[in-house]
């Protein structure tokens, strides 16, 4: 009871009172005790320990009373700051107490803050610095007075007033050196920074530079657009004069290679002004500060530039690096390019565009406050502190007055300031991640234009293929480079560039002067798929891993029309032992549930492939294969309708709100259910269409791996040649048309099966073509056949 009793005394306790409204009060704040006498102690102790320092001094020469008057005469004006600030403690110690007095002084000072109003701001500005000017004068006069005396008498302030520039004279060279001391070291660390601002930009003038635009190929569509920023650029009025401005920034963006740089420098050689180039990493410094100073360095050139010539271009390679201001930022890792994926049996290499952005998209898991939590990274900064802020203050800054005489000199005179000039400075930014760079950045009056400089088209591939072979000694034909174009989807103008110049490099190693079309193959595999290691298969296993991808390769030729065979290797390349590379024929935007459905089979022929040839034997080279068969009909069933059902699961495949997701790209809850019963339904049924293909051509599939273990790496052209029986780019398909040569395909096949059951060596050697050369031993080790060696059967 007792304890019920205090709390409810404690719940009807009344509520403290809110602080009253200084307009409220009737009597002033009252101070605490220190505010009070804090600088009353000041000036009495300091008068104290002056005063009496001086009646020492002067004690021991002259009478007590001359020294104590001297004394007290000479540090008066502490007695005076301390009457002050006597009286003004007295006036707030009554304010505090009396209301009267309170509201009698706030009546006054109402009267006369309201005279003060009467006067004009300027005016009551000047009389206040005339003010405060004769107190300074004052208080140097005072100063002057009472440390100097002249020949034997005391000076008034007035006269010593009057008397301080010659002081000052006399004392000059004291203060030069002084200011000779300080202003070294300033020096010092002006010349420091000095030094550090310089770097990272680099001035090309307009003869300096001979791209134009026709050396730009396959970006037709931003050429133009940048065309007409130039018209602008070079004719201002006729825009100015309609009420419109120049625009002065564009940005291009997108993948490394697309010739982003290439076309700022035709911008500049087009429009015959200064090209002003900025390096990625001009405004990363060290110290603090250092790049302000470079961002206002680089601007001053720019008007300097602007003001010459007419205008001035300046472009921000890897713009990236200017970054936002430090703060995560949400973006997206680079997938590895549908063209340039790194190609493995346990990757994606063999599937369709469409297909291997399915199945990167399907482990992309859904961010519960609605972002996207997988590719998430910490996006760099702007270069130090305050270097993008000024960037973007001096982009858009460029209004105010400029120059001393036009600033200082023209106020003086009640002069009004001429505007700046125009600057027609055209800011082109360049990156690969537009993701990163500051929203305030890409406003318009910053960037206006934003172009994307993709991969080139088909037609533009074929103009930069002709381009480059056009500066060396070729033997392709029209056609051949129109098909190269063709099987180059997502080359960028610098790789086609380096697939010339790799072309060349093997042309001179073999010794020769033009290129031919394997020379350039060669050199397009080389750098799409890098150099093959130096390594040599168990002769079992080589055959395993031919057949494996031999059944990747027949289905994907027999089966696919939206893309097509790039080239079939099972040369290893780090951990990937063999892989087939597909590439589509189109720039298509969409997939079909048909186009799906076969990318899966192609994914679930390696597991069919070495269940048919090796008794139901399978290895874990398909685990890769199954995982990427899986998530596409997950997706294809859950996402796109494309299943037995019609409802989409986006709202919960990937993960529940909450739920941890797997790190293998699954989801138990999904696939531990009647969702996951009908996505095992549509494997098995696709996986037995692909059983049914294979088995059907199952000596097609033979044929393929024989010619992979042959050649080690074939192309597209040389698989559909295997199978139709006619003669490919590297491989004669019609030798495998031969009855007697397929008996011994099989008869190798079995030989091989054995070896694979004893893990034991095959018996039977590879079967030869013509084409084939045996090498001394006979030992059934047989090493890949040049392609000048060939002849046909």
């Amino acid at each position: 009871m007792e304890r019920g009793a205090r709390m409810s005394d404690r719940s009807i306790q009344p509520l403290p009172k809110s602080r009253p409204k200084e307009s409220e009060r009737t009597t002033r704040k009252p101070l605490g005790w220190w505010d009070r006498v804090k600088f009353l102690l000041l000036f009495g102790g300091g008068w104290l320990v002056l005063a009496g320092s001086e009646y020492l001094r002067l004690a021991a020469v002259r009478p007590r009373y001359d020294a104590l008057y001297e004394a007290v005469r000479t540090n008066r004006w502490l007695l005076i700051a301390f009457s002050v600030e006597f009286v003004r403690q007295m006036h707030f110690l009554i304010a505090e107490h009396s209301k009267g007095y309170f509201a009698a002084w706030n009546r006054v000072w109402s009267t006369s803050e309201s005279a003060r109003q009467k006067v004009d701001p300027w005016t009551r500005y000047r009389l206040g610095r005339i003010a405060w000017i004769a107190f300074l004068l004052y208080l140097v006069g005072t100063y002057v007075s009472s440390s100097y005396t002249f020949g034997s008498r005391q000076i008034s302030p007035l006269e010593a007033v009057l008397r301080t520039p010659g002081l000052i004279m006399q004392g000059l060279p004291d203060i030069l050196r002084f200011v000779f001391i300080i202003a070294l070291g300033l020096m010092q660390i002006v010349a420091l920074f000095w030094f550090l601002s310089k770097g990272g930009v680099d001035t090309y003038m307009p003869d300096d530079i001979e791209t134009r635009f026709s050396d730009v190929k396959g970006q037709d569509a931003v050429l133009d657009k940048v065309r007409e920023t130039m018209v602008f650029l070079e004719d201002p009025a006729s825009i100015e004069d309609r009420g419109g401005y120049v625009p002065g920034g564009i940005l291009l963006w997108g993948p490394p290679g697309t010739g982003k740089t290439l076309m700022a420098q035709a911008v500049a050689g087009e429009t015959a002004k200064p090209f002003v180039f900025v390096e990625p990493g001009a405004f990363i410094n060290m110290f603090m500060g250092v790049g302000i100073l470079k961002v206002k360095g680089l601007f001053r050139k720019l008007r300097k530039l602007a003001s010459r010539y007419g205008g001035v271009i300046v472009f921000f390679d890897e713009a990236d690096s200017l970054g936002n201001r430090g703060q995560a930022s949400g973006g997206w890792n680079a997938e590895p390019g549908p063209w340039t994926t790194a190609p493995s049996c346990n990757g994606i290499g063999y599937l369709s565009d469409m297909g291997r952005h399915t199945v990167f998209d399907a482990i992309e898991r859904p961010d519960p406050e609605g972002g996207r939590t997988d590719r998430i990274f910490m996006a760099p900064g702007g270069g130090g502190m305050g270097t993008l802020q000024s960037l973007l203050s001096e982009m858009d800054g460029l209004k105010k007055p400029r120059g001393f005489v036009n600033r200082v000199v023209r106020r003086a005179l009640g002069l009004k300031p001429k505007p700046p000039p125009r600057y027609r400075m055209l800011h082109i930014f360049a990156t690969n991640q537009p993701h990163v760079l500051d929203e305030a950045m890409l406003r318009p009056g910053r960037i206006d234009r934003k172009y994307k400089v993709g991969y080139p088209h088909k037609e533009g591939r074929k103009e930069t293929f002709e381009l480059y072979l056009g500066k060396v000694a070729h033997d392709l034909s029209e056609e051949q480079i129109d098909h190269l174009s063709t099987i180059s989807p997502y080359a960028s103008g610098a790789m086609i560039k380096d697939m010339v110049n790799e072309a060349l490099i093997i042309a001179i190693r073999d010794g020769r002067e033009s290129i031919t079309w394997r020379d350039i193959i060669a050199g397009k595999q080389i750098k799409q798929h890098g150099v093959p290691d130096d390594w040599e298969y168990v002769q079992r296993e080589r055959h395993a891993v031919a057949v494996h991808e031999a059944a990747h390769a027949v289905t994907a030729a027999l089966l696919r029309r939206h893309v097509t065979i790039d080239l079939a290797t099972i040369e290893r390349r780090g951990g990937v032992g063999g892989f087939v590379s597909s590439i589509p024929l189109e720039d298509l935007f969409t997939s079909w549930k048909s186009e799906d459905e076969i990318d899966v089979m192609a994914s679930l022929a390696s597991l069919a492939g070495e269940r048919m040839f090796f008794d139901e034997d399978s290895s874990h080279g398909v685990g890769g294969d199954m995982q990427n068969a899986t998530r596409m009909m997950m997706v294809m069933e859950g996402y796109a309708s494309m299943g037995t059902t019609i409802a989409s699961r986006a709202v919960t495949f990937g993960g529940l709100r909450g739920a941890q997701p797997v790190e293998d790209g699954t989801d138990r809850q999904m696939l531990d259910t009647l969702f996951g019963e009908r996505v095992e339904a549509g494997l098995a049924r696709l996986y037995e269409r692909v059983w049914a293909l294979l088995d059907e051509h199952r000596i097609d599939v033979l044929a393929v791996a024989h010619a992979l273990e042959a050649h080690l790496t074939i192309t597209g052209e040389d698989v559909r040649a295997i199978i139709e029986g006619h003669e490919g780019s590297i491989v004669d398909g019609r030798i495998y048309q031969d009855p007697v040569f397929r008996q011994q395909l099989l008869a190798y096949h079995e030989s091989a099966l054995v070896a694979h059951r004893e893990h034991d060596e095959i018996a039977e050697p590879l079967p030869q073509t013509p084409a084939m050369a045996l090498p001394p031993g006979g030992n059934g080790h047989r090493q890949p056949v040049e392609p000048d060696q060939e002849t046909p059967a």
